[in-house]
């Protein structure tokens, strides 16, 4: 890639908004360092439903050696140059700068080139590349222009468009050109018309193949949970389940493929993803069970249960704060917190007939485990700090134990029930690979039942806190 020219303080190089709602707006580049996430303290923040598969802290951009080179910061989800993903790369003039698979887009232009959308036009208004090498004078670049401005419509979704951005192309240049470029122009609109042509075929053609892959997955989920009690049908399908899925996440990375149009994920989808990609458990087709059990958890915390989810999300907000903080400090997400309003629903005194309590329902014995003291008139399972800091540990030993991926999904659920009922599930499997997958223990009902309905129940728990006004808290 060609190198930059050294950067100063005053430079005008940006990275431009590409589509979604804040397609248009520009970032302006600083020396040394640029910084990309959803987190307030970024100098580029992401916000919007594209977010979702965005870090709190994702990318920067810095400038070393006259270059603008991208570093990935550790991001759940990677971070793509022209299609690659990539944890480092030097970045070129018009290099697409992707956070996450499908997620938002960003190009580094030039100030100068990115006049700001017209607000009649958005959809139109893009950055123009400079003029093509040779010609050398203002209206020799308006095919330059039209080439990106046909392009950003693809972006957008305005695939439709690309013909009247030709035309009016052309009829702009004829009018400031000379003779002697006319045969120039005229091939550059035959290579133009040809390219975004055939891109527009190529994007519907992803497009179908994606709908026909996605129809095969749910075809294939209705049968596995209808062979649940035929274990050799049930392997079956799940192999076939899971071919169908590396295909459709192989035809996610295609370049051409992100730049079809399409209707949003639906909202409860998308959070449960976002969810699970921060753990590292992320999963292309999420079984219609797990969904479902969801929103009736969801549907409970809002109808029968609505008092006690009110009270954890109202007058325990600023608990859930601290207990939040806690887990971060101990390496452990944050949502975590939102597990305490599954096990006492934020009630310090609520003991179990097991003899579990506080807010994080530890059994004296696991308590003791984890350093607290119990018994002689003194519970620290009832003391905030010191229950979180003693269930902290407990929940780094239990992914410890099952290891990382989706396996942090069984050592929430092994939380529940205890680590040796979930192991005396999965060692009916033999297959150690699958041992540890919790996507194939749900789907072939391995786990304990009750291990089944916690799990969702945590994963609402976690959607209602992190978005309690969309739920009517």
């Amino acid at each position: 890639m060609p190198g930059l020219a050294p950067i100063s303080e005053n430079s005008t190089y940006c990275l431009l908004r590409e589509h979604g709602p804040q397609a248009g707006s520009r970032h302006r580049l600083r020396s040394p360092v640029t910084t990309l996430g959803r987190a307030a303290d970024n100098d580029v923040v992401i916000t919007g439903a594209d977010a979702t598969v965005v870090s709190v802290h994702h990318a920067e951009v810095r400038e070393e050696n006259g270059r603008w080179v991208l570093h990935d910061l550790a991001s759940t989800n990677g971070t793509f140059v022209d299609g690659e993903r990539c944890s480092e790369a030097v970045l070129a003039l018009n290099a697409i700068i992707q956070l996450g698979p499908g997620g938002p887009t960003l190009t580094l232009t030039t100030w100068e080139d990115t006049p700001a959308p017209r607000p009649l036009d958005r959809t139109l208004a893009v950055a123009p590349d400079p003029p093509p090498a040779g010609l050398g004078t203002e209206s020799d670049g308006l095919l330059g222009k039209a080439v990106v401005r046909a392009r950003h419509a693809r972006w957008a979704g305005a695939l439709n468009q690309t013909g009247a951005i030709v035309r009016e192309a052309l009829v702009s240049a004829l009018a400031h050109s000379g003779r002697r470029f006319r045969r120039i122009i005229a091939g550059l609109v035959v290579v133009l018309l040809a390219v975004t042509g055939f891109g527009a075929w190529k994007i519907r053609a992803l497009g179908n193949e994606k709908i026909a892959i996605d129809a095969d997955i749910g075809r294939i989920e209705r049968g596995i949970q209808a062979a649940v009690e035929n274990p050799t049908r049930l392997d079956s399908l799940i192999l076939e389940l899971d071919r169908s899925e590396a295909e459709a996440q192989a035809l996610e990375h295609n370049p051409l493929y992100r730049l079809r149009p399409g209707p949003p994920p639906e909202a409860l989808d998308a959070e449960i993803r976002a969810l699970l990609a921060e753990f590292g458990a992320e999963v292309y087709s999420i079984p219609p069970e797990f969904r479902e059990s969801v929103k009736r958890e969801i549907r409970r915390s809002q109808g029968s249960e609505r008092p006690l989810m009110a009270r954890a999300l109202g007058a325990a907000g600023p608990e859930i704060g601290r207990i939040g903080r806690v887990l971060e400090r101990n390496h452990l997400p944050r949502d975590f917190a939102y597990m305490v309003l599954v096990e006492s629903a934020m009630n310090r005194s609520k003991t179990s007939a097991a003899g579990s309590a506080g807010l994080w329902q530890l059994t004296p014995g696991t308590a003791r485990t984890f350093g607290l003291r119990v018994g002689q008139g003194v519970d620290q399972r009832l003391d905030l700090n010191k229950s979180t800091e003693a269930a902290s540990e407990y929940i780094r030993s239990l992914i410890l134990d099952f290891g990382a991926g989706s396996s942090v999904m069984l050592a929430l659920a092994a939380y529940d029930v205890g680590p040796a009922r979930v192991k005396q599930a999965i060692h009916r499997v033999s297959d150690p690979i699958r041992q540890r997958d919790f996507w194939y223990l749900y789907r072939s009902h391995a786990l304990p039942e009750e291990t089944r309905e916690y799990v969702p129940k945590v994963i609402a728990a976690m959607i209602i806190g992190r978005r309690p006004d969309r739920y009517g808290f």
